[in-house]
């Protein structure tokens, strides 16, 4: 599997389980320059941005100690770009992550990281 295959299978499998959360999705794969944000969603009264991270094995360790701080600030300016050209969204907003661990491919697990910060 690739890492374009790898990434967007992992957000696929993300996406149904936000869904079962609950989670809303507005948008997947909002680019702007330098980047994008993997998934766009509401979770109650609440605005998401979702960085989703997908691992086939731990030799470079778990998704989600993957995000570094450099990431978490790209989302936030993201999240700007992606409020200002949009109306009637949730006022509050955050950032989560969810990680796809897929070392049993036939039994993914998640573990979803809500309010993401350093």
């Amino acid at each position: 599997m690739t890492k374009v295959t790898l990434g967007k299978y992992g957000e696929d499998l993300a996406c149904r389980y936000l869904q079962k959360q609950g989670y809303k999705i507005l948008e997947r794969n909002f680019r702007i320059r330098g980047g994008e944000i993997d998934i766009v969603a509401i979770d109650g009264q609440t605005l998401v941005y979702v960085e989703v991270k997908a691992r086939t094995s731990y030799q470079f360790g778990l998704p989600e100690e993957s995000i570094t701080p450099f990431k978490i600030k790209f989302l936030q300016r993201a999240a700007k770009f992606y409020r200002n050209n949009r109306r009637n969204l949730p006022e509050l907003e955050r950032i989560d992550v969810v990680a796809v661990d897929l070392i049993d491919s036939q039994n993914p697990q998640f573990r979803l990281i809500k309010n993401a910060a350093f």
